[in-house]
């Protein structure tokens, strides 16, 4: 795969941290992520709204927009690690797999096990790698791959390299994916670079962010990221799709989230994506 085969979508994340603030629906996000100058889209269960039980409607909005499903993201509040909820949890993945089956090749990216509860980690691990692996199985017989998308945020279980290499150990790697962030990665552990190839063949597709020395979200380019070393890194990748899903969480995108969205995709072009 070369530079020139690479596609870039924006995660739906960038307006759903606004919280209140945000005042809008779908439809702008499809207007704005189109008009910043992707083709494809990530969006998550809290930002999907109208379109939440209607897979064909919203097919037909992406393709008035010029945009492409490229993963459904959704989370729990249990964190994926309460074991009384993993039959709950596990219904929710049916629904998104089920949505996302209706727009070919999208995958459906499950969030980061999070610490909700005392108790010991490793049980934490156990119960996420069982929630994991069994919407895995779900996906599969959906014809949907499904991903797990680790984080640095408030209370995640999987932070740094440790936890990483500890969930993977856990994980079948024909049922469940990886959607890498280098920020977050970053934010954990200084070596992307080699957390990415260590687990290469796990990558389905990655959300590229960057972040400062100090671990603070900055605009793409404007931090340590290599991105250069990220797009050769995925170009190795026995089973990435191609896409390269950019995400902001800088208070740029904070204050101007379809400006800031707009900028990060400009930044791509000058990597020839």
């Amino acid at each position: 795969m070369n530079v020139k085969d690479l596609k870039v979508g924006c995660q739906t994340f960038t307006w759903e941290m606004l919280g209140d603030r945000f005042t809008g629906g779908p439809d702008d996000l499809l207007k704005a992520i189109a008009d910043g100058g992707y083709s494809g889209i990530e969006i998550t269960d809290t930002m999907i709204g109208r379109y939440a039980d209607k897979p064909a409607e919203f097919a037909t909005a992406l393709k008035a927009s010029g945009l492409t499903l490229v993963s459904f993201a959704f989370g729990s509040k249990s964190g994926f690690t309460l074991k009384d909820q993993i039959s709950a949890d596990l219904e929710a993945a049916q629904r998104w797999i089920d949505f996302a089956s209706a727009f070919p090749g999208a995958l459906v990216s499950m969030g980061s096990a999070t610490v909700v509860s005392d108790g010991p980690r490793d049980d934490k691990f156990a119960i996420a790698a069982e929630v994991y692996n069994k919407a895995g199985e779900l996906g599969r017989k959906a014809g949907v791959q499904v991903a797990v998308h680790p984080s640095s945020h408030h209370n995640t279980l999987l932070f740094d390299r440790a936890d990483y290499d500890r969930i993977f150990a856990l994980l079948d790697p024909d049922l469940v994916g990886w959607v890498p962030d280098t920020g977050h990665i970053l934010r954990g552990h200084k070596d992307m670079a080699d957390t990415l190839r260590t687990h290469r063949d796990r990558i389905r597709y990655i959300h590229l962010k960057d972040v400062d020395a100090n671990g603070t979200w900055t605009m793409l380019g404007k931090g340590v990221c290599d991105t250069s070393a990220v797009i050769e890194i995925a170009n190795t990748a026995p089973r990435f799709n191609g896409w390269l899903v950019l995400e902001e969480e800088s208070d740029t995108a904070a204050a101007d989230p379809a400006g800031a969205v707009k900028t990060n995709r400009q930044t791509m072009r000058s990597y020839g994506a």
